[in-house]
């Protein structure tokens, strides 16, 4: 039987689940689209919502190949998400590892999407995801340069 999955790259992104570096995937995500990539953006149920709810994402509702997907981060709806950023990192790795591992692995065994040929993610342990299923990684920084410098220099 012959296969009818798509031959076009297909990045999946992956942003740490706040509205700045959701902002700064979602550029990095319509400018690989432009090029010709498959994009699969993913993030949290509550973070999809406002992305959907602002417009963030309203030129690519009639696109096939660029698709939101989500899931619940166990976090409930009145969490200061925002507001402390080391314990929604602590979160996310605890909630988020098996769910983005089971996720890529739907979508590498769907024909209806091309493979996932790379992973772009500012999460660090969704490098140990893309390791265990070959899949090159590539992890993008979402701020500026001096502040990059200032975090180097951080104790």
């Amino acid at each position: 039987m012959e296969s009818t999955r798509a031959e076009k790259p297909h990045a999946l992104c992956i942003p740490f689940p706040i509205q700045g570096h959701i902002n700064h995937m979602m550029l990095l995500a319509k400018l690989l689209h432009s090029r010709g990539f498959y994009i699969t953006f993913f993030t949290t149920d509550f973070n999809h919502e406002r992305v959907v709810r602002l417009g963030g994402a309203i030129e690519l509702n009639h696109l096939e190949d660029f698709k939101l997907e989500s899931i619940s981060h166990g976090l409930p709806p009145d969490h200061s998400r925002n507001q402390d950023p080391g314990s929604l990192a602590d979160i996310t790795r605890k909630y988020y590892l098996n769910p983005v591992r089971d996720f890529v692995s739907k979508l590498n065994s769907s024909m209806e999407v091309p493979r996932i040929t790379c992973i772009i993610s500012d999460l660090d342990f969704t490098q140990l995801v893309a390791e265990e299923l070959g899949i090159p990684f590539f992890c993008m920084w979402v701020t500026s340069g001096a502040a990059f410098w200032g975090f180097l220099h951080y104790p």
